[in-house]
């Protein structure tokens, strides 16, 4: 028998954040039918329901998929997300993140599909003004990554009105580590994040590690980044999701841990954790980088009931180091 109505298509589900969201929904008793083009996916990341290797430019494989599986709900995560490739190439990034994105709520709206969970981010913030980055902060975002993004919160609100397509936008802030299971983490190629550079180091991946600037005002010089583990990131997906299906109106949320940690420390925990010396090498700042970065997330732990698991940076840095150690034995 099959039952449409627990069917949630998720655009990226083959990427980092959406494969950790497949994985939840499935524990949450859904079926996730994954969408994904597999230019930065992995087909072996896709375990709990079926994959469709399309691309979200094709408006045909959308509604095509959307008539075969007749979804109750999208979980949208399919972007290009590197922030200084977009800076060089800001068409790509306009034509994927922002044409695909149109594409989706046009089928949506064709087939009466009317609720979505979008993968926002604080770059749509731009240079935060304040200590703790609140929803009510102004959205001035500083690079075409961050525009494209907070041009499709401006689009779900306007398909909200015109066709009632209720969403929940959810501005991440720096997601992080790995499933509890070592299933699935973290793998993009090229890697930019700092957690899984520090452990390609303490794996001797690579010979060291770079600090961007070390001359912040911060307590040790350098950046500070709100942390938040993967996993919790997915049960705000899966609560988001709920409370859609229960009614809940359009809106958009922190996910963050409401807590800095700083390069610096990341890496001084790496080391703890790893039991490996892992060279530093200090290089110049990066364009575009705030000195400091860090979320509220009081209103979706008031809304949604949303209570993160993994908080600690330990827990968050051990969890993706046991996938890391899993992943290079099956790699060999």
């Amino acid at each position: 028998m099959s039952n449409h109505s627990k069917n949630i298509l998720v655009t990226g589900g083959a990427g980092y954040i959406g494969s950790h969201a497949c994985k939840a929904l499935a524990s949450a008793g859904f079926t996730p039918v994954v969408f994904d083009n597999l230019v930065y996916g992995h087909r072996d990341a896709v375990k709990w329901g079926p994959l469709v290797v399309a691309d979200l430019l094709e408006s045909s494989a959308i509604a095509a998929v959307i008539d075969e599986y007749k979804p109750e709900a999208v979980m949208h995560f399919a972007a290009y997300a590197y922030v200084g490739e977009s800076v060089e190439n800001p068409g790509k990034y306009y034509r994927n993140n922002v044409v695909g994105s149109l594409n989706l709520l046009e089928a949506m709206r064709d087939a009466s599909l009317d609720k979505i969970i979008f993968s926002s981010t604080c770059a749509t913030y731009g240079i935060p003004k304040q200590e703790l980055i609140s929803e009510e902060h102004s959205q001035v975002p500083i690079n075409p990554y961050g525009a494209s993004k907070l041009m499709i919160e401006r689009m779900l609100s306007d398909f909200s009105a015109a066709h009632s397509i209720r969403s929940i936008s959810l501005r991440y802030f720096n997601a992080a580590g790995a499933d509890s299971d070592a299933e699935i983490g973290e793998q993009h190629d090229p890697e930019t994040h700092l957690i899984p550079l520090v452990l390609d180091a303490a794996n001797g991946l690579r010979d060291s590690i770079t600090i961007h600037g070390n001359d912040y005002a911060t307590h040790d010089g350098s950046c500070i980044r709100d942390y938040v583990h993967v996993s919790d990131l997915a049960d705000a997906h899966v609560l988001a999701l709920q409370s859609l299906l229960k009614g809940a109106e359009t809106s958009a949320y922190n996910l963050g841990n409401g807590q800095g940690y700083s390069v610096q420390e990341v890496i001084a925990v790496a080391r703890t954790i790893t039991g490996k010396n892992i060279k530093v090498n200090i290089g110049p700042r990066r364009a575009g980088d705030p000195p400091r970065l860090v979320g509220d997330a009081t209103s979706i732990k008031q809304a949604l009931n949303w209570t993160p698991r993994f908080s600690s940076l330990a827990d968050i840095v051990s969890s993706a180091w046991r996938w890391h150690q899993r992943h290079e034995e099956s790699s060999f």
